[in-house]
């Protein structure tokens, strides 16, 4: 007889789980027993932050959830801050931890790892969160949690007792068949796009999977696209493309001319559509939303709101919605782009380089997973800057604005897309959170660079707190010798000034395995 540990692989792989991304401890042996001789793929990372933002690199790249396995107490406190992002930007993670024996729960008897209330503390951030306490509930529990991350994905997470891990398992591992989605009445939608004579479509993360549907959409209605963070990368180089900000003034105004604007797949949520915190949104008459989530339309209203799968609707509306005459979509779409970087370049100075140099770095890397840090080129990049591959830019910049996000994310991303090239971006600070997870790019010989804008500062808060009036008080870490982090990892490295990174770039992208690439931005008086 299998025991519960041996069965959950068993589970797991019944459920198409091919990697895990964990550190064992003393508390999740019996859950490792099964692992062996699955076929699963165990990644090990330094950290539970990183395993992590390692699931969420992977489960952005592959769309199936990204599976964690990590400790009771401290493990899951430490895997909070990612299953919080993970919450923010709709990505599906399945969370398995160890929790002590079930007879001590919530009695504070000082074992080792305890917490008051594991499972009430994940249900902060999880879309879903229960404890496996009964063997023969596996099954039932894992159907729950998988179906948990169908509609918006989202984080869930299972306690296993260590009592209820060495039991006899269930002989049952096949999952339950899921109910398909059903396509949501589309008439009302297409009503008014008939009727609409400058109709704006805003793309949103639901949409990443579908660049040939927008793309058909769009040209069959004429109509400009603008793009929020997790949106872009589709419809690259496109005449209707706008990949730029709804923050921005010009984007905004934009939308406020349009006379109909269809929002697909977004919650409308302000680190996309008001980033600098103005307490306004864009002025959109006829607004038609269509997002996969009940309570996300009701939180922003709309003329009219269709709950539906974007990934559904998409291809639908654009085999359905009749074709114009294309008139001025493409010059809309164009002024609004030049508007877009010139009021980057106006608002935030030294944003347009950093725009360029992410450019420069997409250009030597064609159709790159590009994943990036809280920084300021990514940043200004969120802004306004078009990627070459749908699905290919993502960053912790946006929603939870968690730091520490690129470096194992990006492994993620590696790991579920061997054949992508995959750049990390981030600054000196917050490559500083996550730095040890170079380690497991070494380990796994992923083909990653790592790019790191060294001002040896958190310079961002630092501007912003000098603006206000602020001693920029505990923003200058120093920042350590990443030459020497690239030995002690035994990866490559490169160092350069913004002016030559081409150069660099030429020199450091033949080197075989991951990479690290320094830009030293700090002024040439004190670089050394």
């Amino acid at each position: 007889m299998k025991t519960i540990g041996e069965t959950l692989a068993q589970s797991l792989v019944a459920r198409e789980v091919e990697v895990v991304f964990g550190i064992p401890g003393v508390h999740t042996i019996e859950l490792y027993r099964g692992i062996e001789g699955t076929g699963i793929r165990h990644i090990t990372p330094r950290h539970e932050q990183g395993a992590g933002f390692m699931a969420d690199g992977y489960a952005r790249v592959t769309g199936k959830p990204g599976v964690v396995f990590v400790i009771t107490g401290p493990g899951l406190i430490n895997t909070l801050t990612p299953m919080a992002q993970a919450r923010a930007d709709s990505v599906p993670m399945l969370v398995v931890t160890g929790v002590n024996r079930r007879d001590s729960l919530g009695r504070g008897l000082g074992l080792l790892h305890e917490l008051p209330d594991q499972l009430g503390l994940s249900q902060t951030v999880c879309k879903h969160a229960e404890q496996l306490s009964d063997p023969s509930a596996l099954a039932s529990t894992l159907d729950r949690c998988f179906t948990a991350m169908t509609g918006r994905p989202a984080p869930v997470h299972i306690e296993v007792p260590t009592d209820v891990m060495p039991l006899p398992g269930p002989a049952q591992v096949t999952p339950a068949q899921p109910t398909p989605p059903t396509l949501p009445d589309l008439q009302p939608v297409l009503d008014q796009l008939a009727s609409s004579q400058r109709p704006v479509l805003i793309a949103g993360g639901g949409c990443r999977r579908q660049n040939a549907a927008l793309m058909q959409l769009a040209e069959r209605l004429d109509a400009p696209v603008v793009q929020t963070v997790n949106a872009r990368g589709l419809m690259h180089g496109h005449p209707l493309t706008v990949a730029a900000s709804p923050s921005l003034q010009s984007t905004r105004a934009l939308l406020s001319a349009a006379d109909c604007v269809l929002a697909l797949g977004t919650e409308l949520g302000p680190t996309d559509y008001d980033m600098y915190a103005t307490g306004s949104y864009p002025e959109m008459a006829n607004l038609i939303r269509i997002d996969i989530c009940a309570d996300q339309l009701a939180r922003h209203p709309a003329r009219c709101a269709v709950e539906g799968d974007v990934d559904l609707c998409l291809p639908v509306l654009a085999e359905t919605v009749p074709a114009r005459t294309p008139s001025d979509g493409a010059a809309r779409a164009q002024a609004a782009r030049t508007a877009a970087h010139e009021e980057v370049n106006r608002l935030t100075p030294g944003y347009g380089a950093l725009i360029a140099q992410v450019e420069t770095l997409r250009d030597a890397l064609p159709g790159a997973l590009m994943v990036g840090d809280s920084t300021q080129a990514v940043y200004a990049a969120n802004l306004a800057y078009d990627h070459d591959r749908p699905g290919g830019w993502f960053n912790g910049a946006t929603g939870f604005g968690a730091l520490g996000y690129a470096i194992p994310a990006a492994i993620g991303a590696a790991i579920a897309d061997p054949t992508a090239p995959v750049i990390a971006l981030m600054g000196d600070g917050g490559a500083q959170f996550t730095l040890p997870e170079l380690g497991v790019a070494s380990d796994e010989a992923l083909p990653i660079l790592f790019v790191v804008w060294n001002n040896n500062a958190y310079l961002e808060i630092a501007n912003a707190m000098e603006a206000a009036g602020i001693a920029a008080t505990g923003c200058h870490p120093g920042a350590p010798d990443f030459r020497a982090v690239a030995a002690a990892h035994r990866i490559g490295y490169q160092r350069c000034d913004p002016d030559s990174l081409t150069t660099a770039l030429a020199e450091i992208l033949p080197l075989r395995g991951p990479v690290l690439l320094e830009i030293d931005m700090q002024p040439k008086a004190d670089a050394t």
